[in-house]
């Protein structure tokens, strides 16, 4: 396993649209591989091939619970429902913070990495890290949907209020 660079906002690579995954071999293992100990080394809750300089549709994500990343290859989001409005970041947009709302529960279609199709569910967290990471493999990035990046001061207090809230 290797660290893989993270290509930064300004990178055309994060503003294509992926190519689906069609070989389910060893150097698929490999990149999903690196791509698992490159998101661990910048504590990110999720990682897309494109944000690695990639051009394929594959994505990891944190799995709280398990504490492990689920590999999301061919994604493609089946069900979505309720709404969440909260802080969102980027590793490919690094220090900055905006507001973005996502649904609150998301249920996703993908290829695990052997090529079996199997479904996921997540909620709060997980559910915004599923859309953020497949909109990436689209081209996107979260700084479409927010008004204005967030002053470090609003960040902090944002974080405050949330550790009163638990």
């Amino acid at each position: 396993m290797a660290l893989r660079k993270i290509v930064e906002q300004g990178d055309e690579c994060l503003n294509k649209v992926c190519r689906p995954v069609t070989a389910f071999n060893s150097r698929l293992h490999t990149l999903l591989d690196d791509m698992a100990e490159t998101l661990a080394n910048a504590n990110g809750a999720g990682l897309a091939a494109p944000q690695v300089g990639v051009l394929r549709r594959l994505c990891l994500v944190l799995d709280e619970e398990n504490e492990t990343y689920l590999e999301l290859i061919n994604p493609e989001i089946i069900a979505q429902s309720g709404e969440q409005t909260g802080l969102e970041g980027c590793l490919s947009v690094p220090g900055k913070w905006g507001i973005v709302t996502r649904p609150n529960v998301v249920r996703v279609r993908a290829q695990d990495r052997y090529g079996d199709w199997f479904e996921a569910e997540a909620e709060g967290l997980g559910a915004r890290a599923f859309c953020h990471e497949i909109e990436h493999l689209d081209g996107h990035l979260y700084t479409e949907h927010i008004d204005r990046f967030l002053s470090d001061e609003e960040v902090a207090e944002y974080f405050r209020d949330a550790e009163e809230e638990e």
